[in-house]
C-alpha cells in the first residue's frame, strides 16, 4: 500500500506501510457502529484508505492476533460517518467470525462463525450501483458470497483496510495486496 496514494482516517499510534503490505498495531477502545443495541455512536476505528469513483472491486488478504472481544480486522466502504460497510473477521464469545455490519444511519451485524480459524482471509468488496457484494476466501481461488447490501450510489467512496479493538489497545493486524480496480461482473451465480 502506498503512503502516497491513501490517507488515515484516525491514524493508529503505530503503523508501517510499503507497496503492498500495512501492519498496525491499534490505539485504545477504538470501533465503528452507530446506535444499534448499544445506544452509542462510535467513530474512533482505523481506515486506511483512498478514494474511489464509480463501480469499482476492492480486495486484501489480512490476519490479525485476535485475542479480546470484539478485536476486527478487514476492509471498509464509507461515504460518510453515517453510511458505511465494514466486513471481516471479528473476534467473539472466544471464536473467530466472518462478520458485517452495515450502516444506514443505524448499524446492522451480521455474523458467520469459523469453528477452524485461518491463517489468512482474502476479502472482496465489489461495489455495483447501489449494491455492495462482500466475498471471502478462506485460501484457494474460490470466493463465497457473504452479503449483498445496500448503500446510496452517486457518491463518491473511500475504500481500504480497517482495523479496531473495542475492548483494549494493541491489537495487531497485517494486511496485504490491497487493491481497487474495475468491478467484477454483476452476475452473482455461476451458470449450472
Amino acid at each position: 500500500m502506498s503512503r502516497t496514494s491513501m490517507k488515515w482516517h484516525n491514524p493508529p499510534p503505530r503503523w508501517n506501510a510499503s507497496e503492498g503490505y500495512l501492519s498496525l498495531e491499534t490505539g485504545d477502545q477504538t470501533d465503528f457502529w452507530r446506535e444499534t443495541h448499544y445506544g452509542f455512536i462510535r467513530d474512533s476505528g482505523h481506515f486506511f484508505h483512498q478514494e474511489v469513483e464509480g463501480d469499482f472491486t476492492a480486495s486484501v488478504r489480512f490476519s490479525g492476533e485476535y485475542r479480546a472481544l470484539y478485536d476486527q480486522a478487514g476492509l471498509m466502504v464509507r461515504l460518510d460517518e453515517r453510511h458505511w460497510l465494514k466486513a471481516g473477521i471479528e473476534y467473539t464469545d472466544g471464536v473467530q467470525h466472518l462478520s458485517v455490519v452495515v450502516t444506514r444511519e443505524f448499524s446492522d451485524w451480521s455474523v458467520l462463525p469459523l469453528t477452524q480459524p485461518p491463517d489468512e482471509v482474502t476479502l472482496r468488496l465489489s461495489r455495483h450501483g447501489d449494491a455492495v457484494r462482500v466475498e471471502y476466501s478462506l485460501g484457494g481461488p474460490a470466493f463465497q458470497m457473504l452479503r449483498l447490501a445496500y448503500l446510496p450510489h452517486g457518491r463518491p467512496a473511500s475504500v481500504g483496510p480497517m482495523a479496531c479493538s473495542p475492548q483494549r489497545s494493541g491489537f495487531v493486524a497485517t494486511f496485504r495486496d490491497f487493491q481497487v480496480g474495475p468491478p467484477i461482473s454483476r452476475e452473482l451465480h455461476s451458470p449450472e
